[in-house]
């Protein structure tokens, strides 16, 4: 994929939200860019050699930071939309349609979903991939990462359906890691794991990062697992898990990401409410958007859903009585949640989620002269609670634009919907599976 990629860029005159403890927001600044990285934030930078960019009336801020997506799910896109049964889930997305995946399949699904990420101000995604039913398959995820030029880091995990075989898990983890774990890497590989100790071994032997899905009502903490607790862990969901489990989670410095939108849906979380229970004992959750199968990908509507679920939930234990129920989440923190807390998550907290110096360019330009956005009152309240994917002009990953004066640059979107429609078609008829009303291709 080409991508314009200046030696040096000068984001002028907008408003900077740098969410980094070191840098003051402004309400009238710059950002300069030289390379890959972000050089200088300030205010009437120099500009000598530079390609300016007109911020005015503009939110410069860190890209949004997806902290769980199953982007092989693309090309199923709202196949599901009312469902709230985990098994049934499982029945149409593992079972029926899942396992009809060819390589392209997963190569189409991923590369869509990576370049809506994208679109909608998505500079990094963790992507949880549950069906990886063959080397081939893993590689096809990769390489639709790689081309879209989004920051990935790829899960790599065993599929869901009783048809697929995981003989060559973990084994392939070696050569993906070789293939893929180089330094500087956009597009990295970690291992979607589960509580399989064997297989936790093996990532570690391989320093790659390991991510758990862990829902209280269906599985436990293995006691022989809690030794291996570590940074290196992610932990998605964490619905109704037991106190012990967050003491340990804690102890060890895991990272945990929520799903606000999809936890709701499935009925996963109740009053413990999970990221109120990860902040709650000193970890910094963050946000992930799950699935395409109910949602679109998009971050602004995660960041909603968590605003508004803390407020409901932590104020109705307030009404009850509860003198020492949490406080009303505020936007920052929401904002946090979906780039700081992220980048933490994906191992990368020193390079990317907040605007600095020496940091990487992973910046997003969010207009702000929509009908629906106007007058700016609060900038971050106006990114949680008003903006979406058409309000972003710009998105640039490590200095190079992905997406400029509100499109994505160079993606050819009638080929790959004729692509992705042939796949999802494709998908369709080997499994026999028919869903509710769906548009013409």
């Amino acid at each position: 994929m080409t991508a314009q990629h200046p030696g040096r860029t000068l984001f002028r005159g907008g408003t900077v939200i740098t969410l980094d403890a070191g840098h003051s927001d402004l309400a009238t600044g710059d950002v300069l860019v030289e390379g890959s990285r972000i050089a200088a934030i300030g205010a009437d930078l120099p500009a000598e050699g530079a390609e300016i960019i007109d911020a005015a009336g503009c939110i410069i801020l860190p890209g949004l930071i997806d902290a769980h997506h199953h982007a092989w799910l693309g090309a199923i896109r709202r196949m599901l939309p009312d469902v709230d049964d985990l098994f049934a889930y499982i029945g149409v997305v593992a079972e029926t349609l899942g396992a009809q995946y060819r390589p392209v399949d997963m190569h189409l699904s991923t590369r869509l979903t990576a370049l809506a990420c994208l679109d909608a101000g998505i500079t990094t995604i963790i992507d949880a991939c549950h069906n990886a039913r063959s080397g081939e398959h893993s590689d096809a995820a990769l390489d639709a990462l790689e081309s879209t030029g989004i920051r990935a880091l790829h899960m790599v995990g065993a599929a869901m359906d009783k048809q697929a075989s995981a003989a060559h898990l973990p084994g392939d983890l070696a050569r993906l890691a070789r293939r893929w774990n180089g330094d500087g890497a956009l597009v990295r590989v970690g291992l979607f794991g589960q509580f399989n100790l064997d297989w936790w071994k093996v990532a570690r032997g391989l320093d790659l990062r390991i991510l758990t899905e862990f829902i209280g009502d269906l599985a436990t903490l293995p006691p022989d697992c809690v030794a291996l607790l570590g940074p290196h862990n992610i932990f998605n969901h964490c619905t109704r898990i037991p106190e012990e489990a967050w003491r340990r989670f804690a102890a060890a410095g895991v990272a945990i990401t929520v799903n606000p939108r999809s936890d709701a849906l499935f009925g996963f979380d109740g009053e413990g409410f999970a990221w109120q229970q990860a902040h709650d004992h000193g970890l910094a959750p963050a946000l992930g958007i799950d699935l395409d199968t109910a949602f679109g990908s998009d971050m602004f509507g995660e960041m909603q859903a968590l605003f508004g679920q803390q407020r409901t939930t932590m104020r109705h234990r307030r009404f009850r009585g509860e003198a020492d129920a949490p406080a009303p989440i505020t936007v920052r923190a929401v904002l946090e949640a979906a780039t700081v807390n992220g980048a933490r998550a994906a191992g990368l907290e020193g390079a990317i989620g907040t605007l600095a110096p020496g940091k990487q360019a992973d910046i997003i330009m969010i207009r702000t002269d929509g009908i629906g956005v106007f007058p700016v009152g609060d900038a971050i309240g106006t990114i949680v609670q008003a903006v979406g994917r058409a309000d972003v002009d710009a998105v640039m990953v490590a200095g190079r634009f992905r997406k400029r004066g509100g499109k994505l640059i160079d993606v050819d979107l009638a080929k790959l919907a004729a692509e992705v429609t042939a796949s999802r078609d494709h998908l369709l008829q080997a499994s026999g599976y028919r869903p509710g009303v769906r548009a013409a291709a």
